[in-house]
């Protein structure tokens, strides 16, 4: 059994950085902070688990450092490009070439197979069929889902459905999995499993995990646990202690 503080032994430099990153929203004359000056760093390789309950501010960060959103005032550097001075296209082909999501609701394509939609990326980025062919079955190896690869959506438990993602979401070889509520449709056990994957999978290739939970659980597979809480984020205890009291 892999031992629960196994991580990437190669943690290499600043892969992200936010700087007093701030999304505001005008409802009438009021306006409402969603997040608030926010100060983030992560490494290549890091895995970080941010808690906090809803309306905390968790999916509004994570749709700023995905450059799925702009935000009101602040910065995002991915790899040391801010990504504030890039064109949408610009930012479409980071998200394509750099950038892993993980839904809490799959966002799988029904109609497809299990190995279709895992491979859907690499279509969009016209990658031969050969190679695509190579790495679907590689990552579903992975993931363990090598027989169920011509199942549908419907077909499979919620479990499997999450694996599916999980290996759509690293199937383009991003440098980051970033990662919304993956347990929050998922039994205890099968939420135990899913984490249990991606610790793996950090461990394995170095990519950079952000995941955003209200689930207190998950924050035993991180490196770091940070607490986030109207709109703004507190570093938590070390794992070291975190996991000498569970």
């Amino acid at each position: 059994m892999r031992s629960e503080r196994a991580f990437c032994h190669e943690q290499g430099p600043v892969f992200l950085k936010t700087s007093e990153l701030t999304k505001t929203y005008r409802f009438g004359g009021e306006e409402i902070y969603a997040l608030r000056e926010v100060d983030f760093a992560a490494d290549q390789g890091d895995f970080v688990v941010i808690n906090g309950p809803s309306g905390s501010g968790k999916t509004t960060f994570l749709n700023l450092i995905s450059a799925i959103d702009r935000p009101t005032t602040g910065n995002v550097w991915i790899q040391g490009v801010a990504t504030g001075s890039q064109t949408e296209k610009a930012l479409a082909e980071l998200r394509r070439t750099k950038i892993g999501l993980v839904f809490q609701s799959f966002n799988l394509i029904p109609v497809l197979s299990a190995a279709e939609n895992v491979e859907y990326p690499l279509l969009i980025q016209h990658t031969p069929k050969p190679e695509r062919r190579k790495r679907v079955a590689e990552i579903l190896g992975e993931v363990g889902l090598t027989d169920l690869a011509r199942r549908r959506p419907s077909e499979l438990s919620g479990g499997q459905r999450q694996r599916v993602a999980v290996a759509r979401s690293l199937i383009a070889q991003p440098k980051m999995v970033l990662a919304d509520e993956p347990t929050a449709n998922l039994d205890s056990e099968t939420g135990k499993q899913v984490m249990e994957l991606m610790r793996k999978l950090n461990e394995e290739h170095c990519v950079v995990f952000i995941v955003v939970t209200h689930d207190s659980a998950v924050a035993a597979y991180a490196r770091r646990r940070i607490r986030i809480l109207d709109g703004q984020l507190q570093e938590g205890e070390p794992i070291e202690s975190m996991a000498s009291t569970s």
